[in-house]
């Protein structure tokens, strides 16, 4: 970095930091809970210039190092689409599913009012292939709603392995890049994240993937090479689910220690795991899910400090990781699954969890959580989840987690 580029990214840093100060945000900064008051909201006011910016692969294409996560209801929310572009936010995540569609209508209508601004956003949806195999009919049907004839990235939603990725989604992907209705092309996952990666650093057709990447699994040697040969391959990488909160809720004095640590240093335990992911210069982005202003910004400016935590940071971060290891899904879920005498989706139930006691949006669990096959969720009542545990490299008590999902969240 030259010496001007250096003074220019502090002086962003300064401005932005003390603007945010301005409204106070320093109060939110060390609590877990960042909803505020709509009257505090309203004061926010932080410049775009200092966004730093990173090249999603080989693409080269230049994307806000935080993305705007579409799991919230953008129809009724779009000032939150404006701060985003006013910031720097330039990456916008959505999905059809989320909010049942009206997260794209929501952006679409953002378009359809201000179609100067499609050009300034890198914009990504997703396909579930559990929802069929009709891609090309709900690719428009979601261009349609997001009010653009292109999207910047296609990802296949959620996927459990990459043989769900075959000859046919290549060929398909293919004549969606040429037909201009796509850009690039990769997929999500939550599931068996390592395989997934791995298989996909030899196809060169996988443009992008978004996948759980957080302070506890970063240093696991199977992910740390599967992120590795992704980047080499120039794959562009999307970090997701960066907070690694977990299914189970326990208190930990390496949390206590890490929030009062962090705090003194001027950020949040919250906006340190953040750090941790950025810190590794192979993430183009972090996806988060910031339904408010307050949340926005605190993640805006944890984006803009480009602060490198110390050994002893990391340090801090990994014992507590170790201390509360019980409580966190890694996503390995083929190991479990397949010492059930059936299958059994254990990390979509997983995932349904979490959204209820970490996110603490009990609405979107139950969504997720009703996407289930009926007869898979009567199974969770009767299954012996014994062996499943026995699997589990983190000793998860696998069968009550399951009998909790029922009785949360049906």
């Amino acid at each position: 970095m030259s010496s001007q580029e250096n003074s220019n990214e502090k002086s962003g840093r300064r401005n932005f930091l003390k603007k945010s100060a301005a409204i106070g945000l320093g109060a939110a900064l060390g609590v877990t809970n960042f909803f505020q008051p709509r009257r505090a909201l309203a004061q926010i006011n932080i410049p775009s210039a200092s966004m730093p910016r990173r090249p999603f692969g080989r693409s080269g294409i230049m994307v806000s190092t935080l993305s705007l996560g579409g799991m919230f209801d953008i129809l009724n929310n779009r000032l939150m689409l404006a701060k985003a572009l006013e910031w720097g936010i330039n990456y916008w995540d959505t999905a059809e599913g989320y909010g049942g569609g009206r997260s794209e209508e929501g952006i679409g209508l953002w378009f359809a009012r201000k179609p100067e601004t499609r050009k300034e956003v890198f914009l990504v949806t997703k396909l579930s292939p559990r929802r069929g195999a009709d891609f090309t009919k709900r690719l428009d049907e979601s261009l349609k709603r997001l009010h653009t004839d292109y999207l910047d990235m296609l990802f296949v939603h959620g996927i459990r392995s990459i043989s769900e990725l075959g000859s046919d989604m290549e060929s398909w992907a293919q004549a969606m890049k040429k037909s201009g209705k796509i850009r690039l092309f990769g997929f999500s996952t939550h599931s068996n994240m390592e395989e997934c990666l791995e298989g996909a650093a030899g196809l060169p057709w996988i443009d992008g993937i978004m996948f759980t990447y957080n302070y506890r699994l970063m240093h696991e040697p199977r992910m740390k090479a599967a992120v590795e040969a992704c980047h080499r391959a120039g794959i562009g990488l999307t970090a997701m689910k960066t907070q690694g909160g977990g299914q189970i809720r326990s208190d930990s004095d390496a949390e206590i220690e890490m929030a009062g640590r962090f705090l003194k240093k001027g950020f949040s335990d919250y906006q340190a795991k953040l750090m941790a992911v950025w810190n590794d210069k192979r993430i183009a982005s972090i996806c988060s899910q910031m339904p408010n202003l307050t949340i926005l910004a605190v993640n805006g400016t944890a984006a803009v400090d480009q602060t490198r935590l110390s050994r002893a940071d990391n340090t801090l971060l990994a014992r507590y990781d170790c201390e509360t290891r019980s409580d966190y899904c890694a996503g390995c879920d083929r190991l479990c699954s397949e010492a059930l005498p059936i299958e059994m989706p254990i990390g979509d139930v997983m995932r349904s969890l979490m959204y209820a006691r970490s996110y603490q949006d009990l609405g979107l669990a139950r969504l997720t959580f009703n996407e289930l096959p009926a007869r898979t969720r009567a199974e969770l009542a009767r299954l012996d989840f014994g062996e499943a545990e026995k699997s589990c490299p983190r000793n998860l008590p696998i069968g009550r987690l399951m009998r909790e999902a029922l009785e949360i969240l049906t």
